[in-house]
């Protein structure tokens, strides 16, 4: 199925050849048939030769219902435009034009009616100084030409492009009504995507269920777009639904109050217009940035997308097009935030050019992968640094990790959510993505290590190093620590860089010495007495009942009783701290930091 919008000036025949096309009358309601011309929206379809159904909507042409007529020609793809041979091109003719040119409606068939009235060559003759769409005459009253617009319309339904049976439904609500048994029922237009009983939906940020659905007159279980379809809503009363509405698929749609477009009103548009898209008419203050884009604050809510066509329009202005192309725009709080904003949409003023993805993203810096997609971004060549859901543009990826590195410099051994506040990350996966981005940086206990040490915290290593070089498991006291230049900052620092093992009681040694001292004690026989321990790492008593405690925290040994303990695992080998059986040295602050799991 296909649907057509009818337009045209007010009594120029649209619904009388509409009625001889399908048999159907679009005048349903009584005011419309007592004043003979169509106020609200009006559908009737037929069959064309070619066996292809098409739907028609036909609009209002009178001045009052200008709305009316936006709303029916908002969501279709293809127009049929009347103008009556015996009054020609009309004001409200011109009006009608211009809507369906700012809709951006390229398909369409002009159709010159009442030719049992005078000779439509004039008429046709004024219409073709604004359109050089294919053209028929006809007569809605005895039926001439009737056959050759058939014909013709089968011809404009063959050239529309596919509708996209798979996209997320956004049904523009035309008219919502109450039947009797069956409830809330509301019509609209399905221009993409597809429709089936048993559906949740979003309405005005409620979930609603599809109780029955219906297509020209006949239930049916699914209606794939394009179509005019009714949908019977389960337990839903009928105020919560009207029209400007819309029934959404859930989560894919991203409903804005603010929106940044392309404009065709000239270089100042007005301040305050009415914005007109699918079936709603909302009030909005006009920013303008330059010439052909400004900024748009809605009275309420829409679900756009990027490249979604609407029209601005104000008492006593001309109707202008607008071209969506930012859904989620950057606010404009600080001095000369509009003059970038206009910089980065100037490119796009012109037209026919839309944002892509990789743009987008720029502009926001980090956004969801699912608010991109549901803004109308298409993903599909995007390349960008991702995470739990966030992606990130490429640029500010560059900046954030050079950030990154001067503040594990800085503060060696930060906490991964610390980072993550500093460089405003909305997850803790996009900073631990990051780290991988700069070795020898990594995470260890949900903070980052692996940075070099400022230069004054890594001499002092150095040179406790070299004090512990004959006896690694004698830690210095307090005052040693501060001869050295050990004060309990840079001790906290160097135990978060991964270089020195920091236990209770002050006690501090070399990075390792927990899993070198675990393979000594192995040698011991087993079990083995703090004493034992003492004698065999050659320390004191003020050492060894902390390390022993610590060893026995990592699981490498394990009390019996209270005297005695054994070796429970084999330590990893590593040159990271010494055995005093083999005198080895220990690592330099410059070189791998330990590879124990001592680390605070």
């Amino acid at each position: 199925m296909q649907v057509i919008a009818t337009a045209g000036h007010v009594d120029h025949g649209k619904s009388t050849l509409v009625r001889a096309l399908t048999g159907v009358d679009p005048d349903r309601w009584a005011e419309e048939r007592r004043r003979g011309m169509t106020i609200d929206l009006g559908f009737a379809w037929t069959d064309l030769p070619s066996g292809e159904r098409v739907a028609f909507v036909d609009v209002p042409g009178h001045v009052r219902f200008v709305g009316n007529m936006l709303a029916g020609v908002g969501p279709v793809p293809a127009v049929m435009f009347v103008v009556a041979a015996d009054q020609g091109w009309q004001a409200q003719s011109q009006e009608h034009w211009e809507a369906i040119e700012a809709f951006g409606v390229r398909h369409g068939l002009l159709v010159v009616t009442r030719t049992d009235l005078m000779d439509p060559g004039p008429a046709l003759a004024a219409a073709r100084e604004h359109t050089a769409w294919p053209a028929v005459a006809v007569s809605g009253r005895t039926g001439a030409g009737l056959d050759r617009l058939r014909h013709a319309l089968d011809r404009l339904v063959a050239g529309l492009p596919p509708p996209d049976v798979h996209a997320p439904v956004r049904l523009w609500i035309d008219r919502a009504f109450t039947v009797t048994g069956a409830g809330t029922v509301v019509t609209g237009t399905l221009a993409a995507g597809t429709l089936r009983v048993g559906d949740v939906l979003d309405l005005g940020g409620e979930p609603v269920r599809v109780k029955a659905l219906q297509t020209l007159g006949e239930p049916a279980d699914r209606v794939e777009a394009t179509a005019r379809v009714a949908v019977n809503l389960r337990g839903v009363d009928r105020d919560r639904a009207a029209r400007g509405m819309t029934l959404l698929t859930p989560g894919a749609w991203v409903e804005t109050d603010t929106v940044d477009v392309r404009h065709g009103a000239g270089e100042r548009p007005p301040r305050e217009a009415v914005l007109h898209i699918g079936s709603a008419a909302v009030p909005v203050r006009v920013r303008p940035f330059g010439p052909g884009t400004a900024r748009l604050t809605l009275g309420r809510p829409l679900p756009l997308r990027i490249g979604d066509r609407a029209l601005l329009r104000c008492s006593g202005r001309p109707i202008a097009g607008v071209v969506v192309l930012d859904v989620r725009p950057p606010e404009l709080r600080r001095g000369g935030a509009g003059r970038r904003r206009a910089a980065q949409l100037a490119r796009y003023a012109g037209g026919p050019r839309l944002p892509d993805a990789a743009t987008v993203l720029a502009w926001r810096g980090v956004a969801r992968r699912a608010e991109l997609a549901a803004s109308g971004c298409d993903l599909g060549g995007l390349a960008a640094p991702e995470a739990e859901g966030w992606l990130v543009d490429p640029e500010l990826w560059a900046r954030l990790a050079e950030r990154l590195g001067a503040l594990a410099a800085a503060e060696p051994g930060l906490p991964v959510d610390a980072a993550r506040a500093a460089l405003g990350l909305p997850c803790r996966g996009l900073v631990e993505a990051l780290v991988r981005e700069r070795p020898p940086l990594r995470v260890d206990g949900g903070r980052i290590v692996g940075a070099g040490l400022p230069a004054p915290v890594a001499a002092a290593v150095d040179r406790l190093r070299r004090e512990l070089a004959a006896a690694p498991y004698r830690a210095p006291d307090a005052e040693q620590l501060a001869r050295l230049g050990l004060n309990a900052r840079a001790i906290a620092l160097a135990a978060r860089a991964g270089v020195l093992l920091r236990l209770r009681d002050g006690v501090v040694l070399p990075a390792g010495a927990d899993t070198a001292a675990a393979r000594v004690l192995a040698r011991l026989p087993q079990p083995f007495t703090a004493a034992d321990a003492r004698t065999a790492l050659g320390t004191s008593r003020r050492v060894v009942i902390p390390l022993l405690e610590h060893l026995d925290a990592l699981g490498l040994t394990r009390r019996l009783d209270d005297r005695h303990r054994v070796v429970t695992a084999e330590a990893p080998a590593t040159d990271a701290a010494p055995d005093p059986a083999t005198r080895h040295g220990v690592p330099t602050a410059s070189g791998t930091p330990g590879t124990g799991p001592g680390r605070r």
